[in-house]
């Protein structure tokens, strides 16, 4: 194993985007609500201070939460950003694992909202939640 490789358990995901291909790879462990993103900080994910920069933390946040909420049903929710906060309580550098984790989250007919935590080494360097609009059945 080397340092860019993901913990044991985690695999490349299987569902993914032009964006994601180009900033990730992005890695899952489990299903539904129990489904754990992570990523390895590469230097193509720092800011100009060598941290792990703001926008790559709110995507991994959008792409676990959404996918968490989306893959909990069968079929899976076709479900779209409408508003997401995150909180920046630290930092990670090149060759840290993130890992974010869905914690509360709330299906209804037209509206879906969940909270993650973003942790490197067991510590919390984000806080995200998310409302979704329910578009239906997954297209793909």
């Amino acid at each position: 194993m080397t340092t860019d490789d993901p913990p044991s358990g985690f695999a490349p995901l299987l569902r993914t985007s032009p964006l994601l291909d180009a900033l990730g790879p992005f890695y899952g462990r489990g299903r539904g609500l129990d489904l754990v993103v992570g990523l390895r900080v590469a230097q193509k994910h720092t800011n100009a201070r060598g941290t792990l920069h703001g926008g790559v933390v709110a995507t991994l946040s959008d792409v676990a939460l959404g996918y968490a909420l989306a893959f909990s049903t069968d079929p899976p929710l076709g479900l779209v950003t409408a508003s997401m906060t995150v909180d920046y309580t630290g930092s990670a550098r090149v060759g840290h694992w993130v890992e974010a984790r869905v914690d509360g989250a709330r299906i209804g007919r037209t509206l879906a909202f969940a909270n993650a935590w973003l942790t490197v080494g067991g510590t919390r360097i984000a806080r995200a939640s998310a409302v979704f609009v329910v578009a239906g059945p997954a297209t793909r």
